[in-house]
C-alpha cells in the first residue's frame, strides 16, 4: 500500500471513530456534550473551541451539488461572539452562513456553543468543486469571529455516506428529466379519469 493510501486509510478510520462524538453534540448543548474530547480537527484560539471539524462533499463524485461545513464551536468567554464567515484558503470557496432559524448571524453565546451542520442545526453551505475539495484531504478551513478573529485548523474532506449522511448537504441535484414529485403525483389525465370512472354507476335493470 503507498503512504498517500495509508494515509487516506488512517484519516478515514480516525474520522469513523470520532463521529459518536460529533452525534453527541447535536444531540444538544448539556453538560456531557461540552465535555466530548474530540480526536481530529480540533483547535482553541482565545474563548473559542472548534471541534469535530469536517468538510463534507456530496457523495455522487460527479455531482455538482454543494458541499458542507459541520462543526462545533465553543465559546468560553463572558461576551457573545458572531461567526464572520467560514473560508477555504487557496480554494476562493467561502460558505453561505445560515441559522438554525430565521435570519440573521451565527452568534456562539457566551459560556455556550453553537453547531453547524445536521438536521435543525445552523448550516455553512460551500459551492461545488472538485477540483479544489477533494474526498481524503486535510482541507485548511478558517473561521473568523468578531472578538477572536480568524481560527485555523485542517479538517477533513469526507463524502456524505454512512456515518456522515445526516450531516452532509441537504441539496442534491434531482436527476435530469425526473422530477422529484414525478413519482408520487399521477398524471392529471389519469386522476380525472379515475374520478369520471367512480361516478359512473350503471343503471338499475
Amino acid at each position: 500500500m503507498s503512504s498517500s493510501l495509508r494515509r487516506g486509510a488512517l484519516a478515514a478510520a480516525a474520522i469513523a471513530f470520532s463521529i459518536a462524538s460529533l452525534a453527541a453534540c447535536g444531540a444538544g448543548h448539556n453538560a456531557q456534550s461540552l465535555q466530548i474530547q474530540p480526536d481530529h480537527a480540533a483547535t482553541a484560539v482565545g474563548d473559542i473551541k472548534i471541534q469535530n471539524a469536517v468538510v463534507i462533499t456530496q457523495p455522487d463524485l460527479q455531482s455538482t451539488g454543494p458541499a458542507v461545513v459541520a462543526a462545533t464551536l465553543f465559546n468560553e468567554g463572558r461576551a457573545d461572539q458572531t461567526l464572520e464567515s467560514i473560508t477555504l484558503p487557496g480554494t476562493g470557496k467561502t460558505a453561505e452562513l445560515k441559522p438554525a432559524k430565521g435570519s440573521g448571524g451565527l452568534v456562539v453565546p457566551a459560556g455556550g456553543s453553537l453547531i453547524i451542520g445536521g438536521k435543525d442545526n445552523a448550516a455553512a453551505v460551500l459551492p461545488s468543486s472538485r477540483e479544489s475539495v477533494q474526498d481524503g484531504n486535510a482541507q485548511k478551513v478558517t473561521f473568523t469571529f468578531s472578538k477572536t478573529g480568524d481560527v485555523n485548523l485542517q479538517a477533513f474532506v469526507v463524502p456524505a455516506e454512512s456515518f456522515f449522511s445526516d450531516w452532509g448537504p441537504s441539496e442534491t441535484p434531482a436527476a435530469p428529466g425526473a422530477p422529484a414529485d414525478a413519482a408520487t403525483e399521477p398524471p392529471a389525465d389519469a386522476s380525472a379519469s379515475a374520478s369520471a370512472g367512480a361516478s359512473e354507476e350503471p343503471a338499475a335493470g
